[in-house]
């Protein structure tokens, strides 16, 4: 296969030129390693918002910290499905890069940034209704701040949608930098933005978690702004003409978006709704543990965004080689994404293992917190191979536009076998967590086990579902028609 003024056609492949395999495992790990780098550290710029508002939060005070304890989790699993529907874009645009029909991703892109639109709208209006629901499970004294945040962060609704929508685009064209600097620059504004409108600078009224609600919601518009004015004026993407005209919505286009989408954004749901039941679950069961387990899985979340960005890279070259029709880089470049991943879950392993109380002891002065969170911080070292592995083969996956069974995989795994465990084996506390009223009592180390089977199933079942599916699908593609 040979690329001509921007088209593939057959006959030769660039990136065979060594057939050994060796050299073009080599090629395939550092074209993945620069295309995932990048995207690592605007995983990290993103989580870094919630953390950014919980620690401004701390200062403030109590109430405003509790605030935004229950605000924020319930804003980041909502977005989930969002997100996790927009997916659909990095695999359309990865395979039409391949197959040399570039010219073909604008209007693509377009209709996209309706069904973004749609999202986003949605999405603020489920934030808009939200505190009255939350209402009958929140404490009367903390319902003013996680209204207030909720509906300041809920004008930024429609702005992170559209944002995450141009950046996938972006990134499916392998171009990952914008993602790292306009992520960085976001989380770098929101610290001195959400101070000011927390604490009422400069003759602002103070608004408490109101503030730092809309100071996202402000900055989340600003990063939609940066990232049009980028492609707009990038030389990389001025083939695309995405800006180039107004199309009118497609329901044929965004009805295959959809059909692609969906099943993702039920798979990253299912996973971080998982999360957050484990979390209102361990609540149950007293102060210490639910504080303990708070700071072990902010730990553990802040390592899963590193095999987060090699999955979305690896999504990317699987995606391309797919469009490609090149049957061993689809193979090449699954391989390379897991063996990144093992050798960054290695490292993230021995740091929770070997520094789980240095990093407990930075959030809380608690003696009890730090050895419990320390010794979830094992558990969590366990689960990083699966859980990174699990992320990986669902990149791969998503390379392939395959996404209704890895969904079902997702639902099982997690629902249907992680959360059940976690609750046979932990329990459920009663009366402020006095007493138990459910399950075996190991506490928070049940649930932590709990999320690792679940890990570990969708792991198993996700490379698996790569490996029978990928021969498929490559034979189609070098079949002669």
């Amino acid at each position: 296969m040979a690329i001509v003024g921007g088209r593939v056609l057959p006959g030769s492949d660039p990136m065979r030129h060594d057939d050994t395999r060796h050299p073009r495992l080599k090629r395939e790990l550092r074209a993945t390693a620069l295309l995932s780098a990048p995207l690592v550290i605007g995983q990290l710029s993103s989580m870094g918002m919630n953390v950014v508002d919980t620690v401004l939060a701390g200062r403030h005070g109590t109430g405003t910290l509790a605030a935004i304890g229950v605000g924020a989790p319930a804003w980041s699993v909502v977005i989930l499905l969002c997100i996790g529907v927009l997916m659909a874009v990095p695999p359309t645009v990865a395979q039409l890069v391949g197959a040399g029909r570039r010219g073909e991703i604008g209007a693509i892109v377009r209709q996209a940034l309706w069904l973004a639109l749609a999202l986003g709208l949605a999405l603020f209006a489920v934030m808009r209704v939200a505190p009255a629901g939350l209402a009958h499970f929140i404490a009367p004294e903390v319902m003013p701040g996680v209204e207030g945040f909720l509906h300041g962060i809920s004008w930024g609704a429609p702005a992170l949608a559209l944002y995450f929508c141009l950046r996938y685009a972006a990134e499916g064209t392998a171009w990952t930098v914008p993602t790292m600097v306009i992520g960085a620059a976001g989380l770098a504004l929101l610290v001195p933005l959400g101070w000011a409108l927390m604490d009422g600078w400069a003759g602002l009224p103070e608004m408490g978690a109101g503030g730092l609600g809309l100071a996202t919601a402000m900055v989340l518009w600003l990063q939609v702004l940066a990232m049009v004015v980028t492609l707009a004026r990038s030389r990389r993407c001025r083939d695309l003409r995405l800006f180039e005209r107004f199309d009118a919505p497609d329901r044929r286009r965004i009805g295959q978006l959809l059909r692609l989408g969906v099943p993702m954004g039920i798979a990253i749901f299912m996973e971080g709704s998982l999360f957050v039941a484990t979390a209102l679950l361990i609540a149950t069961l007293g102060t210490v543990p639910i504080a303990a387990h708070q700071v072990a899985i902010l730990a553990a979340s802040a390592a899963f965004m590193v095999p987060l960005g090699v999955a979305m890279g690896t999504t990317v070259r699987v995606g391309q080689a797919r469009g490609a029709g090149d049957a061993e880089g689809v193979r090449w470049a699954a391989k390379a994404g897991w063996i990144i991943g093992v050798i960054t879950q290695t490292a993230s392993a021995l740091l929770l293992a070997l520094g789980g109380a240095w990093i407990a002891s930075l959030v809380s002065d608690d003696p009890a917190v730090i050895a419990l969170a320390a010794s979830l911080m094992l558990f969590a070292a366990l689960f990083q191979y699966t859980d990174g592995l699990q992320a990986i083969s669902a990149g791969a996956l998503r390379g392939l536009k395959d996404t209704r069974i890895p969904a079902w995989i997702t639902v099982l795994s997690y629902w249907g076998l992680g959360l059940p465990t976690g609750i046979v084996l932990g329990g459920i506390g009663a009366e402020g967590g006095a007493r138990l009223a459910f399950g075996l009592g190991w506490g928070p180390t049940g649930y932590w086990v709990g999320l690792i089977v679940g890990l570990s199933v969708a792991a198993v079942l996700l490379t698996w579902r790569f490996l029978a599916i990928a021969p498929r699908d490559l034979r189609r593609m070098t079949a002669p028609h």
